[in-house]
């Protein structure tokens, strides 16, 4: 249900009475209960009948404390991105790249309110002074949004679903995102304690393939998560989940991505993951993979898993660690790359999976092992080394 839809027959007036029934709940602080609906109805000195009140009541109701036009899409189970960058520009991603939602908003300050009273159920100001922002929302779902005039024309807000469970590599496998005979080679990459990235794109599924491989360690190990935004909810017994904090209005009480892997350090983790490695930290989980904790793991953007070495070089670098040192730790502490991407017509797949070798001048460069195929890996020159990474593999 959009814009004034829930008066239908109400006429160019439906609109205005729907935004005074609006105001009047907003400034009582009620909940849009039909009977304080109707009773806001009767204050405007207008009488409808009881479908169109109960019409009027969940569009206000959807618009106050839910998502507005918003929530048939974001309660769809294939969708994984809403994003809106209109009132009549709202797109979805159900895994097959994005496609046009039949759904809009009233107008552009509708989709300024929802952004912001979003941003304060997550705790965090969005205005004029601060017209941005990065947050998660009470169920998971990552949000971010920018104002006008930053955002010209309209505020754009893009909404990321994080699901309650985890894939299984079979229902990876259904879907398409693992080829045929790649369920036994992951499992093998698990069970050897490989340390490894998954790399890809935005929204190329690095998170869901993560979660789903992190379900496969054994249950007798305990798993420590360092995100940046809790996204990752693998299916497994022992899981400890450490968040990163933005600093408040006041500047205080930042945590960072850095901080949680330097405590995470001193949790006893079997398995560390680093969520999304795109800072420092990359420093401090490098130096813990060379100090013991084997199959470590976390996601990495990268345009191709060639190119990891040169983005986990460029973190470095800027955290002050030397190309040499960097390039060591690097060669010591990570095996392998698993790389997703998107095919033509926007589905996730797993493009490649990389070994790393150092060539001989110490600089660590990526191998081709295994290369997508329709009915299995396709095996590269770098499989012999991977096989010998998980025992023998398949």
């Amino acid at each position: 249900m959009t814009g004034g839809a829930g008066f239908g027959g109400a006429g160019a007036g439906g609109a205005g009475l729907l935004d005074a029934v609006r105001q009047r709940l907003a400034a009582s602080g009620a909940e849009p209960t039909p009977a304080r609906v109707a009773a806001a109805l009767r204050a405007q000195g207008r009488l409808l009948g009881d479908a169109e009140v109960l019409g009027a009541a969940e569009e206000l109701r959807c618009e106050l404390i839910g998502t507005g036009p918003l929530e048939p899409l974001l309660a769809d189970p294939a969708v994984t991105d809403v994003l809106v960058s209109a009132p009549d520009r709202v797109w979805v991603d159900r895994g097959a790249g994005l496609e046009r939602a039949p759904v809009s908003f009233p107008d552009a300050a509708a989709v300024r309110r929802l952004a912001q009273r979003l941003a304060a159920v997550a705790g965090r100001r969005l205005d004029d002074a601060r017209p941005w922002v990065d947050a998660r929302l009470p169920d998971g779902t990552r949000m971010h949004a920018v104002l006008p005039p930053v955002a010209v024309g309209s505020t754009c807000l893009s909404l990321r679903v994080v699901r309650p469970r985890a894939f299984t590599l079979e229902e990876l496998t259904t879907a398409g995102t693992v080829p045929p005979d790649g369920a036994p080679i992951l499992r093998a990459l698990i069970d050897a304690r490989v340390s490894y990235l998954v790399s890809g794109g935005t929204g190329t599924g690095k998170t869901t393939l993560l979660a789903s491989l992190l379900g496969l360690v054994g249950e007798r190990e305990r798993i420590v998560l360092a995100e940046d935004s809790a996204e990752l909810r693998p299916d497994h017994p022992h899981v400890v989940r450490l968040e990163a904090r933005p600093a408040n209005q006041e500047g205080a009480g930042l945590v960072t991505l850095r901080d949680l892997v330097r405590q995470a350090l001193r949790m006893r983790p079997d398995r560390l993951v680093v969520g999304e490695v795109r800072g420092p930290e990359a420093v401090d989980l490098l130096a813990a993979l060379n100090t013991g904790h084997e199959g470590g793991s976390g996601t990495v953007h990268a345009n191709t898993a060639a190119d990891v070495p040169a983005r986990l070089e460029a973190l470095g670098t800027a955290a002050g660690l030397d190309r040499a040192a960097l390039h060591s730790q690097l060669g010591a502490g990570l095996s392998v790359v698993v790389h997703l991407a998107r095919d033509r017509d926007g589905r996730r797949r797993i493009a490649e999976v990389h070994v790393l070798e150092r060539d001989r001048d110490g600089l660590v460069r990526t191998v081709p092992a295994l290369r997508w195929g329709a009915s299995g890996f396709a095996r590269e020159r770098g499989w012999e080394r991977l096989r010998s990474l998980i025992g023998g593999g398949s």
